[in-house]
């Protein structure tokens, strides 16, 4: 299971991910309580282990603008969310970076189309409430419902709601190959429980 934990901000998180066997680790760069500057996380950086993806998160920004900022941040990866289209995935690749594009469930079923992203983030029909929702819609949108084969053969996060004691339980539903959490593994808005991360690791990858 390919686990990516969101919204850090200081070096002892982003070294407790990597240690409990994080995946990918991602710093939001848009408008947020988890924001950080470039600078911020060019400091970050030091800490995550070579070869770990360092994801840039952004929602409304353009593609070009996003680029530029993860540029900055000395990030080659890109986590885009909001209204997106094909040409967005075009200008992040063309900028050598890689991307993973997250979509709402309540999104048209075209918005899961394979793009040619290196990951889709699939996230509630609401994002950012920190709820937990309806995650084997996934499995039957995805098997016989509206998006029946858009996800068949791809990489994949769950995200929306994710905590140490349903991650297990949400990612066999939804049948998903990785999870994306935030706010689950805070002790408060924006603040990272170490603890938590620990846990959430641990859990995600005993469901393999």
């Amino acid at each position: 299971m390919f686990v990516k934990v969101c919204g850090l901000s200081t070096p002892e998180s982003v070294r407790t991910a990597a240690r409990a066997g994080a995946d990918a680790v991602g710093f939001v760069l848009t408008r947020s309580p988890r924001q950080v500057t470039p600078e911020q996380v060019r400091i970050l950086l030091a800490d995550v282990p070579a070869g770990l993806p360092a994801v840039g998160v952004f929602r409304h920004e353009s593609a070009a603008d996003a680029v530029a900022v993860a540029r900055e941040a000395g990030l080659d990866w890109v986590q885009l969310h909001g209204d997106r289209s094909a040409a967005d995935v075009r200008t992040v690749h063309d900028a050598g970076m890689k991307l993973i594009r997250a979509v709402t469930m309540a999104a048209s079923p075209e918005a899961f189309e394979d793009w040619g992203e290196e990951l889709l983030l699939i996230d509630a029909a609401v994002p950012g409430s920190g709820e937990a929702w309806d995650y084997g819609s996934v499995r039957a949108k995805s098997v016989s419902g509206s998006l029946a084969g858009s996800l068949t053969g791809r990489k994949w996060l769950l995200a929306g709601g994710l905590d140490p004691a349903n991650v297990a339980r949400a990612a066999a539903e939804a049948g998903a190959w990785g999870v994306d959490v935030s706010s689950g593994v805070e002790s408060a808005r924006g603040v990272k429980d170490l603890a938590k991360i620990g846990d959430f690791v641990r859990a995600a990858k005993s469901s393999e």
